[in-house]
């Protein structure tokens, strides 16, 4: 194999560089990208398809989970995950043999995780490699719950970092969400169900099987038919609140 094609995503230069000098130490590898964050990560992801990516876990923002959950399974290339610290992606990355190095970064560890990588990109391990990467995201997810501050969205082609605190609300569209931020839309790669996982229960709260509202947006309740009603945000949004949602309007109330 030759001119492997790496991305090396971590948000602390000197880590970059010295995981470049290890890597291109592999004559295997060819073109190897860097991306400080997420969104760039995920730009970069899209626009050159490296073989191999190097993701450091623990990122200002959106972590390296949030990389790959901003990625259809289609998009996502072989990942070798680096860490200093996360007993949680640690036990799920052992228990479905997922690769990682923990930092500071081994010569030696590194080159045992890119020999397997290459042994992936070369197919003959590339179905149970993808199928162990699922397992292990899908494991970290349930045990490592943590709430979005900022997410990862899509808009016209490109990749943008969206604090929370600006949406007004979130609508299901079969397999994306769109977020509504003022005027703004915006796509996120989700689903309605894992979203509200992830959501502060306190800031946001789900009215109806495909919308989540933000409190502190709303500015009037009507009662509608079959003691539905209609949530009513600043600027004029209409969202309806079905029946099976009622118990949440206390937290509408003063």
């Amino acid at each position: 194999m030759s001119g492997l094609k790496v991305l090396i995503v971590d948000d602390e230069r000197p880590a970059r560089q010295k995981l470049r000098r290890l890597v291109t130490a592999d004559p295997d590898i060819g073109a190897v990208h860097e991306a400080p964050d997420a969104r760039a990560a995920v730009e970069l992801i899209r626009a050159e398809s490296p073989d191999l990516v190097l993701l450091d876990v623990e990122m200002p923002g959106v972590d390296g989970f949030g990389v790959l959950e901003a990625l259809g399974p289609e998009e996502r290339p072989h990942v070798v995950f680096v860490t200093a610290y996360d007993q949680y992606a640690l036990r799920a990355f052992d228990a479905h043999a997922v690769d990682y190095v923990l930092k500071p970064f081994d010569a030696t560890r590194l080159a045992r995780a890119l020999e397997r990588a290459k042994r992936a990109v070369a197919g003959r391990d590339d179905h149970e490699a993808r199928r162990r990467l699922e397992l292990a995201l899908a494991e970290v997810h349930r045990d490592r719950p943590r709430i979005l501050e900022r997410l990862l969205v899509e808009s016209d082609g490109s990749v943008l970092l969206l604090p929370a605190r600006q949406v007004d609300r979130f609508e299901a569209a079969k397999n994306y969400v769109i977020v509504h931020a003022g005027t703004a839309q915006y796509r996120l790669r989700t689903t309605i169900e894992r979203l509200e996982e992830r959501l502060d229960p306190a800031t946001f709260v789900r009215v109806h099987r495909s919308s989540i509202v933000r409190v502190d947006r709303v500015a009037e309740l009507q009662p509608w038919t079959h003691g539905d009603y209609v949530v009513v945000l600043q600027g004029g949004a209409r969202v309806r609140m079905s029946r099976r949602y009622r118990n949440r309007l206390e937290q509408f109330l003063p």
